[in-house]
């Protein structure tokens, strides 16, 4: 995979981390993706953050 595609996504209240990729030439907004938190063991909003 390559670096510069990778992103960081994360959700605020538990501080959990999902690591994905982006194609920067046809999205260029901040993503936010429903993924499934191990922690609350339901789906939550995760935003993508700096690296």
């Amino acid at each position: 995979m390559s670096q510069d595609r990778l992103i960081t996504l994360k959700n605020k209240d538990t501080g959990e981390v999902i690591w994905t990729r982006k194609n920067k030439r046809k999205v260029e907004r901040k993503i936010e993706l429903k993924k499934y938190s191990k922690v609350l063991r339901k789906r939550i909003i995760f935003k993508e953050v700096k690296k």
